[in-house]
């Protein structure tokens, strides 16, 4: 998996910070130190997703189109965004996608987790929105 994540746009470091992240050990956030994984939950993609990536200036409707796409084509997809505007980019992309995916009755589910990643031989924490389709009851 490529993990250089070249198109994310990070307002952290336009905006001059060194580092988003909390300090080590910091009891206020809850931030802890972890190698390879945070919260039980891998940093490799889950073995059928495709990995879209989604920065603060991706279009919502287009990335909702590409999880429509992946859904119809795969039945799960992933979405990796770091920082609060990629995320939210990414979350209003999963509920367009529900509304196109409802009109031909597929209805799809999210799991947020966290995953750290390597950009620039740097580690950041990235949000991972693992999409499934919901299986009708």
């Amino acid at each position: 998996m490529d993990t250089s994540y070249d198109n994310f746009r990070l307002d952290e470091r336009a905006a001059g910070s060194s580092s988003s992240r909390p300090e080590r050990g910091n009891e206020r956030t809850g931030y802890q130190e972890q190698s390879g994984n945070v919260g039980g939950q891998e940093s490799k993609p889950h073995s059928n997703a495709e990995v879209l990536k989604v920065s603060t200036r991706s279009r919502p409707s287009a990335v909702a189109g590409a999880i429509a796409g992946v859904i119809r084509e795969s039945g799960v997809a992933e979405v990796q965004s770091i920082g609060a505007g990629a995320t939210n980019q990414a979350i209003k992309a999963v509920a367009i996608a529900r509304s196109y995916l409802s009109e031909e009755g597929v209805d799809i589910f999210c799991v947020p987790s966290f995953i750290d990643v390597a950009i620039d031989e740097e580690e950041r924490t990235a949000i991972r929105l693992l999409i499934q389709r919901r299986d009708k009851i």
